[in-house]
């Protein structure tokens, strides 16, 4: 996950750099265009080896978080980042692991661990202080960095980007990460098809680094940064993986640091220590210790009774004719 939060973090400061060349559309659009072909060359020989597409139902998952996620969310974001600069788009874009935690409770069946509630909580705590020290005009006299229309477009790609990924959990236990990301980066790139036309025009009208900037957006935060997110969903709970891009507005603030200058307030820096905290929170585990008994009176002991000094087992052993079984709440 270090390598998708750089990468998605580095996207926010990305796109508003390159964002006075190119429109919302074409700017998802050429992204799109040069992540499917990167990836294309990572899939297509699998595809040819494996023979597994997906069949009937199997592409309405892949239909809507490709709309949705790759398509959408990347409209949504890049038109916020034309009246909002890159650190505020990503505090705005961070009530997504709070919508995914709560989604994946009561659509994928993870629960509420006691844990990762606690350390949203937090998390979103840090991410509130940085807000607060973003959201503030650097200048006397200067307007607030929020607009109104900016933060409604940064919070429709939180949603957008929220369903999706409660939609393409179910995807990768069946689909290879690699291959998920590819489907639904080409129906994300079919549904900004409209946008052609202004891409061309765009691109010839750019200056080269814009165009540079261009093709890194499609080869690293969305070729590869997607395909790792994707990877890690396969393998950890859906509410727990999204509790780390909380780390995503702490990066992008730093990344703009060092590449533009955009020295960080000390609420700023307060406020990623907070959500460093908050991940770390996430990762712990509640254990709870469950025991089932036998009939009373099995090996003179009382159902669920410990085996203890003078028994003739080791302590922290289960008793005979009982079992203990320890379960872990994720």
């Amino acid at each position: 996950m270090v390598t998708t939060v750089v990468l998605w973090a580095s996207a926010f400061v990305g796109i508003r750099a390159i964002g006075p060349h190119f429109s919302p559309g074409s700017l998802t659009l050429g992204r799109l265009a040069v992540a499917a072909v990167v990836l294309s060359l990572l899939v297509l020989p699998q595809l040819l080896k494996s023979r597994l597409l997906p069949k009937g139902r199997e592409w309405w998952p892949i239909l809507a978080y490709g709309a949705m996620w790759f398509g959408g969310y990347n409209v949504a974001l890049n038109a916020a980042e034309h009246v909002l600069d890159a650190g505020t788009s990503a505090l705005l874009i961070n009530v997504n692991p709070i919508l995914v935690a709560v989604m994946a409770g009561i659509v994928l069946k993870e629960g509420f661990p006691r844990w990762l509630i606690i350390g949203s909580l937090v998390a979103f705590a840090g991410v509130a202080l940085i807000a607060v020290s973003s959201g503030q005009p650097s200048q006397p006299g200067e307007s607030p960095t929020a607009d109104v229309a900016g933060v409604l477009l940064c919070l429709l790609a939180a949603v957008l980007a929220a369903v999706s990924v409660i939609i393409q959990k179910p995807v990768l236990r069946k689909f290879p990460a690699a291959q998920a990301t590819w489907f639904g980066i080409l129906v994300g790139a079919l549904c900004c098809l409209p946008f052609t036309g202004q891409l061309v025009s765009e691109v010839r009208a750019a200056p080269p680094e814009a165009t540079l900037g261009l093709l890194y957006l499609g080869v690293f935060p969305t070729a590869i940064a997607f395909t790792t997110w994707a990877y890690a969903l396969s393998l950890i709970d859906a509410g727990k993986l999204a509790a780390t891009t909380y780390l995503v507005p702490g990066t992008t603030i730093l990344i703009s640091w060092l590449l533009l200058g955009e020295i960080p307030t000390a609420l700023g820096l307060v406020g990623g220590l907070v959500c460093l905290v908050g991940v770390g929170l996430t990762r712990r585990r509640s254990r709870t210790l469950v025991r089932h008994a036998t009939p009373a009176g099995a090996a003179g002991q009382t159902p669920g009774q410990a085996a203890g000094p003078g028994t003739g087992q080791a302590a922290g052993q289960p008793a005979a004719g009982a079992s203990a079984k320890r379960s872990t709440s994720r």
